[in-house]
């Protein structure tokens, strides 16, 4: 009996099979998933991983309505993307929940890496921050958010802005704009990008970080983050830890909080 890993998004199941399933156990399964569960409309594969800055994988079509558009809900907000030319992931439905909570009155916010904005209409929704900043550097993903924040009626709290977060931040602190909450949900990339929050920050400045690490190589996060803050001449405190998610073998995504002191 086969026991694939899937996630359930809207009207489409993504699955993953065990590298030896045989194509009629494929269809046997989908089959099932489909009676199983009424929203699901469409079944699809997932044959690729997540790559580069923009986010893509690759999935395969298995069964039902032939579309790689999900129409998703979470936390009282409503997303529409396209699953192979965007990155959602519905695991972190609970983190943008909890990184909303977070977010003080009036606060203004940046987002970088901010997809198709779930994070950036999570918490314009459940928080009452001033305004919300969200950049991201694929094209279809800001063609997206824009469709979710009219959808999620957010336009007058939200500005979507396409582009590179390093030249962005640079224009930025050109004007000399600084933000008092920074939430930086990166994808697996060499490149911190911490610089580019720090010369965004002020005195009060919460950072929400993500990194990924082997669950053995925690501290050298935070070592990073230490090290890139003294270059950067900013005293830190470190507030919280947290593991949002395994991404692999004893392999997660840390979140760690701080705030410049």
């Amino acid at each position: 009996m086969i026991k694939p890993n899937f996630d359930l998004m809207g009207n489409i199941a993504l699955v993953k099979f065990p590298r030896e399933t045989k194509e009629k156990d494929k269809k046997k399964f989908s089959e099932k998933l489909l009676r199983e569960n009424k929203s699901v409309r469409t079944i699809l594969e997932k044959t690729g991983k997540f790559k580069g800055r923009l986010r893509k994988q690759k999935t395969k079509f298995l069964l039902g309505e032939k579309t790689k558009e999900v129409l998703y809900r979470e936390n009282g907000c409503v997303f529409r993307f396209n699953i192979d030319s965007t990155y959602f992931s519905p695991r972190l439905s609970n983190e943008r929940k909890e990184i909303a909570k977070k977010i003080k009155k009036d606060d203004e916010v940046l987002v970088m890496f901010s997809g198709v904005a779930p994070f950036s209409i999570a918490i314009a929704k459940i928080s009452k921050a001033k305004k919300i900043i969200s950049v991201e550097i694929n094209r279809e993903a800001n063609k997206y958010a824009k469709k979710n924040v009219e959808m999620n009626k957010m336009k007058d709290r939200i500005e979507i802005i396409q582009g590179d977060i390093k030249k962005i931040a640079g224009k930025f602190a050109k004007k000399k704009k600084k933000f008092s909450a920074i939430v930086m949900p990166r994808p697996q990339l060499k490149e911190s990008f911490l610089k580019e929050a720090f010369m965004l920050s002020k005195k009060g400045t919460k950072i929400f970080y993500y990194d990924f690490c082997l669950i053995s190589d925690e501290e050298k996060i935070t070592e990073k983050i230490r090290t890139e803050a003294e270059r950067a001449k900013k005293k830190i405190k470190i507030l919280k830890i947290q593991h949002a998610g395994e991404v692999g073998n004893r392999k997660v995504r840390l979140r760690v909080d701080f705030v410049v002191v």
